[in-house]
């Protein structure tokens, strides 16, 4: 089996300066909760915003390009390609560069979080994409989400059991042979397991809403500090984790808090709410804001972003909208790195 670590190739942490942003067009099919006009709008935001830092591309199925490019207006390229759902994250290919700058692509098993819903063309989008940009492709033997792992660049990568282990992903493999493809297929020495990701996270955890790595040895998590809410122990079982932790440098975490926003429903449903899953783009950071009764947390939320990222411009979206589907900006979208493509 021919892996992307037996050619130098390593998954690069986010800030690694992009050459585009990646997205999918929502489709009113994937049961988005309405007013579906509002989905649209909100994602055209976004993407709008996103080009103001660095060029986005969109999919869209070849019936609604039109209607996509009406949306987000000529600083966003629409391509036609078919999928399932938005999620670019979790359904895109994850991108490996080697000591070139070579970029290469991985095109992971998609199956819809567990075989929630329906994913054939989504899993078919990763290989789309990455023959459309002549990006060679490493496909790999099991079943992975972008949302489900951050790295730092330096050998380390951080992930839930809940999410990883889920045996409705891999059920045939073992702990230690899921760590063995990661491993080789992202180029990372060391996994640092959280236990679970957010209450009610439709995803079975991922990590992108409860922490991250902001640079090497620098861990952002999410905290709740009411003992009432299921974040609460969540949270603090997840800190107790990276406080004990090292990476593979062997270097103790610097461990960043953001206190979680304030439990809002739609529908009777509550929502998963994380500013954990912002995004970095060239020069700037997308944050998700969240209003209404969270003002004062979105406030606090973006003063430790300036702290944390003082060279960067913090441009915040609204991410309510977008959080009916079960994920945020960080779920929405998939960089590529600044790289020609390698030859294989």
């Amino acid at each position: 089996m021919v892996v992307p670590r037996d050619f130098g190739f390593k998954m690069p942490p986010e800030w690694t300066r992009h050459s585009r942003t990646l997205m999918a067009w929502p489709l009113e099919e994937a049961a988005w909760p309405g007013p579906f006009e509002e989905v649209l709008l909100s994602f055209a935001h976004i993407a709008k915003k996103i080009a103001e830092f660095e060029p986005v591309t969109v999919i869209a199925k070849p019936e609604f390009a039109g209607e996509a490019a009406d949306f987000c207006g000529p600083t966003v390229e629409v391509v036609e390609m078919g999928h399932n759902d938005s999620w670019m994250r979790d359904m895109g290919p994850t991108f490996v560069m080697n000591k070139k700058g070579e970029i290469a692509g991985i095109n992971w098993i998609f199956n819809a979080w567990g075989g929630k819903y329906p994913c054939e063309e989504d899993n078919l989008t990763a290989a789309g994409i990455l023959d459309r940009f002549h990006v060679p492709r490493f496909d790999a033997p099991i079943v992975l989400e972008g949302g489900s792992i951050h790295v730092d660049g330096e050998g380390t990568l951080i992930t839930t059991e809940e999410c990883l282990l889920n045996k409705n992903r891999n059920p045939h493999l073992s702990r230690k042979e899921i760590e063995g493809v990661v491993k080789q297929y992202l180029n990372v020495e060391k996994i640092i397991w959280l236990k679970r990701g957010l209450y009610g996270d439709d995803t079975d955890g991922h990590v992108d809403n409860v922490a991250c790595f902001a640079r090497p040895g620098a861990v952002m998590v999410q905290t709740c500090s009411d003992p009432k809410d299921p974040n609460y122990e969540i949270s603090r079982e997840n800190i107790e984790i990276l406080k004990s932790a090292v990476d593979a440098k062997g270097r103790a975490l610097d461990i960043i808090q953001i206190e979680q926003p304030s439990p809002v429903y739609y529908e009777k449903m509550r929502l998963t709410l994380s500013y954990i899953n912002f995004y970095f783009v060239n020069g700037g950071i997308i944050l998700p804001v969240f209003g209404g009764d969270n003002l004062e947390a979105d406030r606090q939320a973006e003063m430790v972003m300036k702290k944390t990222f003082p060279h960067r411009r913090i441009a915040k979206v609204s991410g309510l909208t977008i959080a009916r589907g079960g994920g945020n900006v960080h779920c929405l979208t998939q960089q590529m790195p600044q790289g020609l493509p390698a030859r294989l």
